[in-house]
């Protein structure tokens, strides 16, 4: 995404009132509550579902030469007869709390509504395919790289982002961090299917099979919320359109340890996760510190053998429960 949309000022908004001679008076208005706006977003995003379709009729039978783009527009005139995109989509209860967006007043696990649709594979397809295991490399998790098109929107169809002529990679766990994207777009991917073989052409040029088509909607609480950003206004719900190629699976701090394994408490936040926050003058999430436990010893010297031979399970030399590389009280050395 471009580098520009995720500028923000920690300002929320302005409002300059007439005052005495010695010069205006400048009145700073806090930002509203996450559980205040989280379920207005969430009206909003409903009677857009409701009110609006996809081109889900071309997606079922392909014409010739279709670019297989989501496509969305209005239920209405000669479209009166089309299905809302409420009968296709699914959705996610994210919890976002008030720390992760530098808010001051303290809210915690605030749920926000995630709107998925797989246009290919379908949901049902897709979710067919997680029930069964047989390819859970397919998907990415919010902690991978991925390469992928998008195009973002407001719920009044602005275009404030795209890259749709020029796949980018993303780095999703990056995304997270409200001063590097949104986390409704890292959060959303997981419900998107990768696409398969990957096809060197005459030209020099690369093609994939069956990339996943996908859109994702999400509540500001989840997006720039407060934020001042170029073409977002405050509090905005966001659409992303996205068409996904490939991934990779990512060790942010090459520890040997991939990065989703390093979400400890299993709320798909990779943020809240820091084993030795204590010890840190600049504290780093578990998923970029290479000695997650702060004992001097490399997490990856902590879970390998004398030739740097990872060991499954992690090594726990105490039987306390904790595996070393997590335990302060272990410095554990290969022989």
């Amino acid at each position: 995404m471009k580098k520009g949309i995720f500028a923000f000022s920690l300002i929320a908004a302005l409002f300059i009132s007439c005052g005495d001679d010695d010069g205006p008076d400048v009145e700073i208005t806090p930002p509203r509550l996450l559980a205040e706006v989280a379920p207005e977003n969430d009206a909003e995003i409903q009677e857009f579902l409701q009110t609006h379709f996809y081109n889900y009729e071309e997606f079922e039978s392909p014409p010739a030469g279709f670019d297989f783009r989501i496509v969305i527009d209005e239920i209405a005139g000669e479209n009166s007869d089309k299905r809302p995109l409420s009968e296709f989509v699914d959705f996610v209860d994210i919890p976002v709390s008030s720390f992760e967006l530098l808010l001051d007043e303290e809210e915690n696990d605030i749920p926000h509504r995630l709107y998925y649709l797989s246009a290919r594979p379908t949901n049902e397809e897709n979710d067919a395919v997680k029930m069964a295991g047989t390819c859970p490399e397919c998907f990415p998790t919010v902690a991978d790289s991925v390469f992928a098109r998008f195009e973002g929107k407001l719920l009044d169809g602005s275009v404030f982002d795209s890259a749709l002529n020029n796949p980018v990679w993303f780095d999703l766990a990056m995304f997270q961090d409200l001063s590097q994207g949104f986390r409704g777009f890292t959060e959303g991917m997981p419900f998107i299917r990768r696409g398969e073989d990957i096809i060197e052409n005459p030209d020099g040029t690369v093609s994939v099979e069956n990339f996943g088509v996908g859109m994702i909607i999400f509540p500001s609480g989840l997006g720039a919320f407060n934020r001042i950003n170029s073409g977002i206004p405050q509090y905005s719900p966001l659409i992303f359109t996205i068409d996904l190629f490939t991934l990779n699976n990512t060790d942010h701090d090459r520890d040997g340890i991939p990065s989703i394994q390093e979400d400890l408490n299993g709320d798909g936040y990779l943020y809240d996760d820091n084993t030795d926050i204590d010890s840190e003058i600049v504290p780093f999430a578990n998923f970029q510190d290479a000695d997650d436990d702060g004992d001097g010893v490399s997490t990856r010297e902590e879970i390998s053998d004398g030739n740097g031979n990872i060991i499954i399970p992690f090594p726990d030399s105490n039987n306390d429960g904790t595996p070393d590389y997590l335990d302060p009280n272990v410095e554990r050395r290969p022989e």
